[in-house]
């Protein structure tokens, strides 16, 4: 549904290095890394709002330099740093949904709304933060999209606002095979939770992309004392950095370490973690 093939784009401090990436059908790919990785230069440059110097994204079978008005809106989008005008209501925004797309489902637009305690009759800027979220993911689910991408849809929001927001995505991608959603997050239970893989972007380029079930299943942290560190077999080990015992490892095949080093210290791990290691730490 997305491949994204080395795509690069320099700005003066900042290079976006080659990114490759591929979105299946009727998945959830999470897009994890730091601030100023990289992550809203490759969502704007798949939404044609940035130009990159080279490489090729292909949506739907078609590249993006060739999409016409049809083809934009088969793609959900919610930015963070996009908004509805403060004085706007939800009815005014159905009107406009409505004469700007042919396949805009009002019934669902409304439905959703009333089932998330969205007040139809006030101004936008009487809505909470977690209402302007819902309506910003419900608006991008309901014009029959083929694929979401999301960047931070449920930053600042509680957990409970949060869980609504995350059951609209599966519900969406459960109702067609076909549809397929990129999502990016600083809060990575939503990911752990939500996403079937996950690429990690750091300084530009993608460092890590797996499977979500291997990252929390498969992998571990290895505490390693520093006068072991030179002994141990260290190709199962993805990247390491120097703590005060020794060394913190971040391997993904635990099992390998565990039947092999009785003794050595194994910790389940989770995203936040592993970004941290392959970040902070030298990489293999």
């Amino acid at each position: 549904m997305i491949e994204i093939k080395n795509l690069t784009k320099k700005y003066k401090n900042f290079t976006l290095d080659n990114v490759s990436m591929t979105v299946e059908d009727g998945r959830i790919t999470g897009f994890i890394g730091p601030n100023g990785a990289g992550k809203s230069t490759t969502f704007k440059a798949m939404l044609n709002l940035v130009k990159p110097d080279s490489g090729e994204i292909i949506i739907n079978g078609k590249n993006i330099k060739d999409f016409k008005e049809e083809d934009k809106a088969k793609i959900g989008v919610v930015l963070t740093d996009s908004y509805f005008s403060d004085t706007f209501s939800i009815k005014d925004i159905a009107k406009i949904l409505e004469a700007s797309y042919k396949t805009f489902n009002k019934e669902f637009f409304v439905s959703q709304c009333e089932k998330f305690g969205l007040p139809d009759k006030k101004k936008i800027r009487e809505f909470s933060s977690g209402m302007k979220a819902k309506l910003k993911v419900i608006t991008a689910l309901s014009y029959n999209t083929e694929v979401l991408i999301l960047d931070e849809p449920t930053v600042g929001l509680d957990v409970v606002v949060r869980e609504d927001i995350l059951n609209c995505i599966r519900d969406y991608v459960a109702e067609d095979e076909k549809r397929s959603v990129i999502i990016s997050s600083h809060i990575s239970s939503d990911i752990e939770k939500l996403c079937d893989d996950i690429y990690m972007i750091y300084e530009g380029k993608i460092v890590l992309h797996e499977e979500t079930d291997k990252l929390l299943f498969e992998y571990a942290v290895l505490k390693i004392e520093e006068e072991e560190f030179d002994k141990v077999d260290k190709k199962y080990i993805k990247a390491f950095r120097k703590e005060s015992y020794g060394y913190e490892c971040l391997t993904w095949q635990k099992d390998f370490y565990s039947e092999n080093y009785p003794s050595m210290v194994i910790e389940k791990t989770g995203i936040d973690e592993m970004m941290m290691i392959m970040i902070k730490g030298e990489q293999l």
